[in-house]
């Protein structure tokens, strides 16, 4: 009976993925992201401390850049897109504290989280993984 308990739990713990990013936004495409960060050049080095961000607007790195924040007890990667919008000119999100702005309808989006109060989808996320103590990687 144990062994056949066994069985049936094993294809839970393996079948979840906990970094699986779905996007399911229609104001949003879908554009290839690979993005190496070094925390020790200085336009980065405000992401060393916790409850900072840092905006990247590389060419060819996400829709309207990157914006990269640190947790305290991690990164999260967001595009800099205004998630609830049409792509326009007003639809590049700006930093102000721990909360990213769309200046196109003034909503505040929490960076902890990527939500905002009363809208329908959230800031488009991207995986992150640090592969040094100063090195991030961001993709999708």
């Amino acid at each position: 009976m144990k062994k056949f308990l066994i069985l049936l739990l094993i294809p839970l713990f393996f079948g979840c993925d906990k970094e699986d990013f779905q996007n399911n936004n229609p104001y949003l495409p879908n554009y290839p992201v690979n993005l190496n960060i070094n925390m020790s050049l200085p336009q980065y080095s405000n992401l060393l401390s916790p409850a900072n961000a840092v905006y990247i607007n590389s060419a060819g790195q996400g829709i309207r850049g990157i914006i990269v924040f640190n947790t305290g007890s991690g990164y999260v990667a967001y595009d800099a897109a205004c998630p609830n919008q049409s792509l326009s000119s007003c639809s590049t999100m700006t930093l102000s504290g721990i909360d990213a702005i769309c200046p196109c309808d003034d909503k505040r989006y929490s960076l902890f989280s990527g939500l905002s109060q009363g809208m329908q989808y959230p800031m488009k996320r991207y995986r992150i993984e640090q592969t040094s103590e100063v090195s991030l990687r961001v993709y999708n």
